[in-house]
């Protein structure tokens, strides 16, 4: 079927089914083509600009072929490098993949304590996180493992779970690895199809909170461990531990002296360490990696010193100690997953989702950002929920990022996310050669760990006073997320944080206010030469012209209040959205605009009113017997500018509000009509919702034709190419150049050559028989095509919406223009532009 065959079956099937394919085109003009005369300027180009289509829309967004390649090829961020791995980047990921292998060991099997679980799971979850994610990484700093706030939420399921299901008392493991599966499976759906932009609305403020209250959590919540003390539930909310941690402080036993002497030896060295770096710069890398192992050499030197105070006492230790870790992956089977054990802890499935997403995608993004890399919070997505859908196949509980062993990996010099199988590896000799050594390792030492990485999650002072700075309102945030953790959970805070988040976000477009712009002259200047000492621009000036800029006239943008903003003209206004356009804010915008309009104009016709009883209820007028008042001082509404520079798109009911304004407007400036002029509309689509519904071109006065009774002012670009100015003026040097060796040429010859020559071939002679000769060698030129160029214009915007312009100033010059026509009587016949 053609398409004229097509549009032909199209207008029939609209014109059975009632639909108005010129719906609210209120000039009655068809379409305008390219060939119409429209625009008469003779170095013009005419452009009519085509509304987007349906079609073309489906074009944009429809996958082909090739993106199901791409997207198949990007699953596997390693097949882009590994080909060129080479032994520099493996001896980087050497020591970085030793070093966090140093480190994740220890604190793996503290971590499985937080969760419930014995020791051994950590190192489970550890081996199979840095080992699975390497592969679909697109991070080379994370290190995937157990973490402090994971585990504490995986052992609040656990806890949960054995409530309701008391036949996995015995098998905390079962609840963890099903929590895994489950949660792994979620994350990795939703990274396949792309959508890891969901956690960008989760906000700084609610991550510090989430990181701050978790860290107090998990510190109170180790300190009882950490002091030996018994006889109540470290899990309770963080004021009823502290509350505890005091009332039974008198039961303090030996293990204190175990905890609290290793977590003041990590601070101590830490301490050290940065000291030696700041006093000696040169060997700061020796004092970093002092540091980096400062929890490996504690762990085993209070593991010495409970060898030697235990060894004799292995039933009955003098103070708790880890106990028996099996040696190999004893628990690795399939996961145990069905209908009443996910039901069991379906309530505490998104916080584990935000928990793992939030720590891993922020930590990934701000280590991209530090060491110039982007990730892809989409294939991150991928590589999490694959690591904890496979894990528990080998014991695993959920694993995300970890802040502090990616911070060391990042400054140990890592090359590649192949570190990761380095740090496997080291896990792995720990998994099956250390097993008798983790015997004798001091629990309350595991608690100083614990206590001691956490320490590094909570946001510093002067970080809070930065977002003081910058947002008030989200410190706000910041602290009810803390203390909701505080006194409930870390659960409960992260739901407050985001849901606060969210509510002030939907606060803040729906409240979104529009400005009104004053007109300001302005120009430029040299900094150290701006004024005299009368207060005028001195002679340095490098820009004499003035150019018009627009401000809010209230000067709420910050301003200088003294420079005064003049109204853009008597009865036109500039407004500009601040915030988008669309339906949770558009009435909004447009009652704070008509008020101001209201209180600023006065109606056109006083006498609209013939009769009292024709008035409506809320304008009955002045008093019985009193005459309507005029108001002369004040200007009748002629036109409104409207800026949509911060408007991305448009929906039907922001364009609904719009006409009903408009059709306000148009009773209140009644017998006229108000022009509606559009500026800076960035989106193809807005320009055809906007024009669908009648904006864009001007509206009819009466029985006059619509372009009868306008001048368009359009905005106007060089061409470019052989007909830009650029050309011309090429074209115009190059002919002087010619002119000029024909000269030289020519007193060259006068000079070697006899008289008559000379005569016949003096300057005077070449310079009056050049310029015939030149012309056309520059005619002949490829350069140029076959004719002299000449600067060539086309208009930026469509010709076939007048209304809609490029910048504020084209629109401001085209309501003044077409106000003081109409004011002067005059009437523009066609659209023509000269002498505009």
């Amino acid at each position: 079927m053609s398409s004229s065959t097509a549009t032909k079956v199209g207008h029939g099937l609209a014109k059975v089914l009632g639909i108005k394919l010129q719906y609210r085109n209120p000039t009655g003009q068809e379409d305008l083509a390219r060939g119409e005369s429209v625009y008469s300027v003779s170095t013009a180009d005419t452009f009519v600009e085509q509304e987007p289509t349906s079609v073309e829309w489906i074009r944009q967004i429809a996958p082909t072929p090739h993106t199901f390649i791409n997207w198949a090829y990007d699953l596997f961020p390693f097949t882009h490098w590994i080909g060129r791995y080479n032994a520099t980047w493996l001896v980087g990921d050497l020591i970085a993949g030793i070093t966090v292998g140093a480190v994740v060991v220890p604190q793996s099997m503290a971590y499985a304590k937080l969760a419930l679980l014995p020791p051994q799971f950590g190192l489970y979850s550890s081996f199979m996180g840095v080992l699975i994610y390497w592969f679909f990484a697109t991070s080379k700093d994370i290190t995937i493992g157990p973490v402090a706030v994971m585990s504490t939420v995986t052992g609040t399921v656990v806890t949960e779970v054995i409530k309701k299901l008391p036949e996995y008392k015995n098998d905390p493991n079962v609840i963890a690895s099903a929590l895994a599966v489950i949660a792994g499976a979620v994350i990795c759906f939703i990274g396949l199809i792309r959508c890891g932009w969901i956690v960008d609305f989760i906000s700084l403020a609610a991550i510090s909170a989430y990181m701050t209250g978790s860290a107090l959590n998990i510190a109170v919540g180790q300190v009882p461990a950490l002091m030996g003390i018994t006889g109540f539930s470290n899990r309770d909310a963080t004021y009823k531990v502290v509350i505890n941690i005091l009332k039974h402080l008198g039961r303090t036993k030996i293990d204190a002296a175990m905890g609290l002497t290793a977590l003041a030896m990590l601070y101590m060295i830490r301490s050290g360490c940065n000291f030696g770096a700041r006093k000696m710069p040169q060997r700061a890398k020796m004092f970093f990696f002092i540091s980096t192992l400062r929890t490996s050499f504690v762990i085993l030197l209070y593991t010495l010193i409970s060898w030697l105070v235990n060894r004799h006492h292995r039933s009955k230790p003098i103070f708790s100690i880890l106990g028996t870790v099996p040696r190999g992956f004893k628990n690795a089977a399939v996961p145990t997953v069905n209908k009443r054990l996910i039901s069991a802890f379906a309530n505490q499935l998104p916080a584990s989702i935000i928990v793992i997403l939030i720590e891993h995608i922020a930590i990934a993004k701000s280590f991209g950002r530090i060491n110039n890399y982007t990730i892809d919070p989409s294939q991150e997505m991928v590589a999490i929920g694959v690591s904890n859908l496979l894990g528990p196949f080998l014991g695993a509980y959920p694993a995300t990022g970890s802040f502090s062993r990616t911070a060391i990996k990042a400054k140990a010099g890592v090359r590649t996310p192949l570190a990761g199988v380095i740090t496997a590896l080291v896990v792995l000799l720990a998994i099956y050669a250390l097993p008798a050594v983790f015997f004798y390792i001091s629990n309350a030492s595991l608690s100083a760990v614990i206590i001691h990485a956490v320490g590094d999650l909570i946001t510093p002072p002067n970080t809070i006073y930065q977002f003081w700075r910058i947002s008030p309102l989200e410190v706000i945030i910041f602290f009810a997320g803390v203390f909701v953790t505080i006194f409930a959970s870390i659960e409960d805070g992260i739901y407050t944080t985001i849901c606060i988040s969210v509510a002030v976000l939907l606060f803040r477009v729906v409240k979104a206010k529009g400005r009104f712009l004053g007109k300001v002259k302005i120009h430029s200047v040299i900094g150290d030469h701006m004024m005299d000492q009368h207060g005028t621009f001195g002679p340095s000036d490098p820009d004499k012209s003035t150019r018009n800029l627009f401000l809010p006239i209230d000067h709420n943008d910050g301003s200088n209040p003294e420079v005064e903003v003049e109204s853009p003209y008597p009865g036109i206004f500039m407004y500009r959205f601040s915030e988008g356009f669309n339906y949770p804010n558009a009435n909004h915008y447009l009652d704070y605009m008509v008020a101001t309009i209201f209180k600023q104009t006065r109606r056109t016709n006083p006498a609209s009113y013939p009769k009292i009883g024709d008035r409506p209820w809320n304008d009955p007028g002045p008093r019985r017997g009193k005459p309507v008042p005029i108001e002369p001082d004040r200007p009748t509404l002629k036109a409104i500018i409207l800026d949509f520079s911060s408007v991305n798109n448009v929906d039907i009911t922001s364009v609904q509000h719009l006409i009903d304004v408009r059709n306000q407007l148009d009773r209140y400036a009644a017998p006229d009509t108000v022009d509606w002029h559009l500026a800076c509309i960035n989106n193809r689509w807005t320009k055809r919702a906007l024009a669908s519904a009648g904006f864009g071109f001007p509206t009819p006065r009466g029985d006059a034709p619509a372009f009868e009774r306008w001048k368009p002012v359009f905005s106007v670009a060089e061409i470019g190419g052989v007909h830009s100015a650029a050309a011309a003026a090429e074209y115009d040097v190059n002919e002087k150049e010619l002119r000029r060796q024909r000269t030289e040429e020519g007193r060259n010859y006068s000079i070697g050559g006899n008289k008559a020559d000379a005569i016949a071939h003096g300057p005077d002679s070449a310079s009056s028989t050049s310029g015939s000769d030149i012309g056309q060698q520059l005619e002949n030129s490829k350069a140029y095509g076959l004719k002299v160029p000449t600067a060539r214009v086309a208009a930026i915007n469509g010709l076939n919406k007048p209304l809609f312009h490029t910048d504020l100033t084209s629109a401001l010059q085209s309501a003044i223009t077409n106000v003081e026509m109409r004011g002067e009587g005059g009437i523009a016949k066609g659209v023509g532009t000269q002498g505009v």
